[in-house]
């Protein structure tokens, strides 16, 4: 869990005694900006942080950060898949993981263009191609699928095989999704639980999982401007 440094107990030693800054977030990353260092966090499929006074953590607490104020803040995860990298401040954008990320979905800099030149020679799915937070940083599972399916573009198809206008609809699409998202507080299959321990209730809407409960296949393109 604790990739960097590899010793738990030097992790200790570092953090101890450090300011927690500001909070921030680049694809599915947190970045905890402390005094002197960048705490580099990925939850994966399970992983929470919750800010609690209690002294007594359940057995799912793996990570406990004790400030002075009395208030702790545990990180939990029940398939122990999260990830942690402490770097020295200003290092983590220059290393893994953070430096191999592509364009946010929902920022400017992800265009049709872009997707086209990344995907002319690949032999992978579309699906597979959005996956990779290679080349966009953000998406998951179920955003790809309701992206490509209100883009009406089968997950299956080939990258390569897209053209721009069906380029175009993904991107198009993809912004719509992750801003719909947003809005309706994410998506609560599990555990899932926002800042106020709210579930988020968009995949109780999206289309595809709503077509996939009644077999709807993928129909043709309707129409939208960009």
């Amino acid at each position: 869990m604790i990739k960097r440094p590899d010793d738990v107990e030097h992790f200790k030693m570092l953090v101890r005694g450090q300011r927690m800054e500001t909070i921030k977030r680049k694809g599915k990353f947190l970045i905890f900006h402390l005094s002197d260092y960048t705490l580099v966090s990925h939850l994966r499929m399970e992983g929470k942080y919750s800010l609690v006074t209690t002294n007594e953590p359940d057995k799912h607490t793996h990570v406990r950060f004790l400030f002075t104020d009395g208030t702790t803040l545990e990180y939990q995860d029940v398939r122990k898949f999260g990830t942690m990298h402490l770097f020295d401040k200003g290092d983590e954008l220059i290393h893994a993981p953070l430096n191999k990320l592509g364009p946010e979905p929902i920022l400017p800099d992800f265009t049709a263009e872009y997707l086209l030149g990344k995907i002319k020679t690949t032999s992978r799915s579309i699906k597979a191609v959005l996956l990779d937070q290679s080349i966009t940083a953000g998406l998951g599972n179920i955003y790809v699928d309701e992206a490509l399916f209100r883009a009406r573009i089968h997950p299956g198809k080939i990258a390569s095989q897209l053209d721009a206008e069906e380029a175009a609809r993904i991107v198009i699409y993809a912004k719509e999704t992750l801003e719909d998202a947003i809005r309706a507080g994410g998506s609560s299959i599990r555990s899932y639980l926002n800042g106020n321990g709210d579930m988020g209730i968009f995949n109780n809407n999206c289309l595809f999982m709503v077509a996939k409960a009644h077999r709807v296949k993928y129909a043709p393109p309707r129409s939208k401007k960009m």
